[in-house]
């Protein structure tokens, strides 16, 4: 093929649906990418090969099977492939995970991503949360220096449950009863000045000291200063475990004093909002697989396709943090 007839052939393109030009792309390729997938699914897996029944680094060989290179473990005798015991074990269409893990860092919808790669929605589904598996423990361990802590309400969603404990109402409803109450969930973030971020699904209702209690001690440094809101929960945290504290009136109008604010973390809450509003309500028991995704694509912490599928399988970046 000449430099005029490839030509063509790209200006022909732009006439194709979505759909086509994604058949068409599939078939220049031919099995490149195919092969990428499954040899960066290999190359993971031996950087640490054990086997996942017993734990065993001593394996051999046993053969092709679905795809994959199988295994069998010396000690135990019980074979495995690449994917055995992560979370991506059992699914079909290996070949399409490099595409499906792009639509995942460009934030595409179920049915978007479904579309994308000519799947059905329940796959995408299944898919998206596999993936996301790991991602939604991944956090910094310990935040120092001087860190930002709010609130935020999403109305809690029961979308998807065979069982409701509620009576059932429109997508994107509203509350029954004004203001803050149990039919919202508290999502507690905290985030210090070098950008560290931690986050968690508090429970329904307002925030209380309980609550703080049972989601900050274990990832916030004793030496820290804890800068707030006016919520009254906050200071009684603080002087109860022994970390400094400031807050700022936001009711007063005060926003900043000096390095005292919470600019940062409401940056984040706005940020965090304006990425869910799309998905027209997150289902309440996956929260925190959807914190888990933004706090990944927020950081950088993850760049490219490779770069996840490599994450879902245990291989995640190091934080660099102490």
């Amino acid at each position: 093929m000449d430099a005029v007839q490839w030509h063509t052939l790209i200006g022909q393109f732009s006439q194709l649906s979505q759909r086509q030009r994604l058949a068409g792309i599939a078939l220049l390729q031919g099995s490149t990418g195919q092969d990428a997938a499954i040899a960066l699914i290999e190359q993971t897996a031996l950087a640490h090969l054990h086997c996942p029944a017993c734990g065993a680094t001593r394996v051999h060989r046993h053969g092709p099977a679905h795809g994959l290179q199988r295994y069998r473990c010396v000690s135990c005798r019980k074979t495995f492939n690449a994917l055995s015991g992560t979370p991506l074990a059992h699914l079909h269409h290996k070949t399409r995970w490099l595409a499906y893990a792009s639509c995942l860092l460009e934030s595409f919808s179920v049915r978007k991503a479904a579309d994308q790669l000519q799947i059905h929605r329940n796959t995408s589904f299944r898919w998206r949360h596999r993936f996301l598996a790991l991602a939604k423990n991944d956090r910094p361990r310990c935040l120092h220096g001087i860190a930002e802590a709010d609130e935020m309400y999403l109305l809690e969603s029961q979308k998807g449950s065979r069982h409701l404990t509620r009576p059932a109402r429109r997508r994107g409803g509203t509350a029954r009863q004004r203001g803050i109450s149990n039919e919202h969930v508290c999502i507690l973030v905290a985030r210090d000045r070098t950008g560290q971020t931690v986050d968690f699904v508090a429970g329904r209702g307002q925030l209380s000291k309980a609550k703080l209690h049972a989601c900050l001690p274990a990832v916030i440094d004793r030496e820290i200063l804890l800068v707030s809101d006016g919520h009254p929960a906050y200071p009684v945290f603080a002087r109860e475990i022994g970390v400094m504290h400031a807050a700022v009136n936001l009711r007063a109008g005060i926003r900043v004093r000096g390095t005292i604010h919470v600019q940062n973390v409401n940056a984040y809450h706005s940020r965090l909002r304006g990425w869910l509003r799309p998905f027209h309500g997150v289902a309440t028991r996956y929260l925190p697989s959807y914190l888990g995704w933004r706090w990944i694509l927020d950081a950088r912490r993850i760049l490219s396709p490779e770069s996840l599928l490599k994450a879902t399988m245990g291989s995640f970046p190091h934080l660099m943090v102490t």
